[in-house]
């Protein structure tokens, strides 16, 4: 089983591997000055590398479930989301509008992958 912890040592894990399936936790933008787009960006290139890290990738994401502070943002999430996602491979996803993230983050992202 992979688990691998974030700072908040004790309270949880950014990944969790159980029956060849990747649980991935809360993943925010490293940068939070950036624009919606950026920290799309960050966010799924974060997915991408712990995603590989663990032994699998973006192939492989199942589901993605999406909290955005601001739902007008969502165009410029989706164009970003079309460099990591091609029409071939798209998880099942939603989005969804939340009050507060946190100073500065604009989304926080988890999924669920098969384990290549």
């Amino acid at each position: 089983m992979i688990k691998r912890s974030l700072p908040y040592e004790g309270l949880l894990h950014e990944i969790v591997e159980h029956n060849g399936v990747l649980y991935l936790g809360g993943i925010v933008p490293e940068d939070t000055a950036l624009d919606m787009a950026g920290q799309a960006d960050d966010v799924l290139r974060q997915l991408k590398t712990l995603l590989e890290g663990a032994g699998s990738d973006l192939s492989c994401v199942l589901q993605v479930t999406i909290f955005v502070t601001d739902l007008a943002d969502k165009a410029a999430l989706n164009q970003v989301w079309k460099r990591y996602f091609t029409a071939d491979h798209l998880p099942a996803r939603a989005a969804l509008g939340v009050a507060d993230l946190g100073p500065g983050v604009k989304l926080e992202l988890t999924a669920i992958a098969a384990r290549r």
